[in-house]
């Protein structure tokens, strides 16, 4: 283990048809952690990520699934390789049950079969068009706060993703959202804008998926990690499994305390990151929420080769 690396995992908005792609060509373990992710979820994962067709990869019940797989894939490869194994776990909204499994707390096909539940009672408890997300650029956090007050009107609009200073999601109820929108750029955003999401997570609008969530939770068997997880809602070092499992479900409508979070880390002593899944985005979000840590990816051939060698 080493007491500098941690490893985060990324959650939705990270996938993209034919992600891993390279990787697999070259290892078999992907593959194989595919084929294990498309026999708990009873349809083919992998053709979905690879041919798609796209619409059904970026619906949330699909995504969430396929961006575990593809995390939990490169973890198994990095340990596969020899890879120093971290001394702490963390992960963005979904990314977090993949630092469970990572972590040991949780199986790879119960994980799997949660997120997938996840992401349907998500949708079913906003149907799709009456919530939206938007991102919120340039602008502090209270003035984001103070525009989502100023524009819900009886209805919710909330700040749900902290990513990075300056970098604030907003999510809730389709016409608050528009309204917030307007407000945060009178405020002086320099970009407001909405996303190409299905669900407006982590606001009020969630906490009906949460509490139909609950029983799923406690039906599995769960094990305290076997690396210390820090986590969204608390943006700390959360060891007891009932405070976990109670964070896990209050995640769903509370924001994700992306930079704290790092912070968190960062006072840990960690000094290397390694973006544990597809895409780049929080190496891109970590380098601005702390000065001084190193950021790694593991997506293709030559960016893992890259993190073996800077962290051997």
């Amino acid at each position: 283990m080493s007491a500098s690396i941690a490893f985060v995992f990324p959650g939705q908005g990270s996938q993209s048809l034919g992600m891993l792609a390279e990787q697999a060509a070259q290892h078999r373990l992907i593959a194989d952690t595919f084929a294990e992710a498309s026999a708990a979820l009873g349809y083919d994962l992998w053709s979905l990520t690879q041919q798609g067709p796209e619409e059904l990869l970026n619906q949330t019940d699909k995504t969430q699934p396929a961006i575990l797989a593809a995390s939990i894939a490169l973890w198994r490869l990095w340990l596969a390789e020899g890879g120093a194994r971290p001394a702490y776990v963390a992960g963005h909204s979904l990314g977090e049950y993949s630092a469970l499994v990572a972590a040991g707390s949780l199986g790879f096909a119960d994980a799997l079969r949660l997120v997938e539940l996840r992401g349907q009672l998500m949708q079913q408890a906003v149907p799709v068009g009456q919530g939206g997300m938007a991102a919120i650029l340039g602008l502090e956090d209270v003035d984001v706060i103070a525009a989502c007050a100023e524009a819900a009107q009886g209805e919710v609009v909330s700040a749900v993703n902290f990513n990075a200073p300056g970098q604030v999601v907003i999510a809730g109820s389709a016409s608050a959202v528009e309204r917030a929108i307007e407000a945060c750029k009178a405020r002086g955003a320099k970009r407001a804008m909405p996303l190409p999401v299905s669900v407006p997570s982590h606001c009020a609008l969630m906490k009906p998926a949460a509490e139909r969530f609950a029983a799923s939770v406690e039906a599995l068997l769960w094990q305290a990690p076997q690396i210390p997880l820090v986590q969204n809602v608390s943006a700390a070092v959360v060891a007891d499994l009932a405070r976990l499992k109670s964070d896990l479900l209050a995640q769903l409508y509370s924001p994700v305390r992306w930079v704290e979070s790092m912070v968190c880390l960062a006072g840990l002593g960690v000094t290397e990151l390694v973006e544990c899944g597809p895409g780049k985005v929080l190496g891109g979000l970590n380098k601005r929420c702390v000065k001084g840590i190193n950021t790694h990816s593991l997506e293709t051939p030559d960016a893992f080769a890259a993190a073996r060698a800077a962290l051997a």
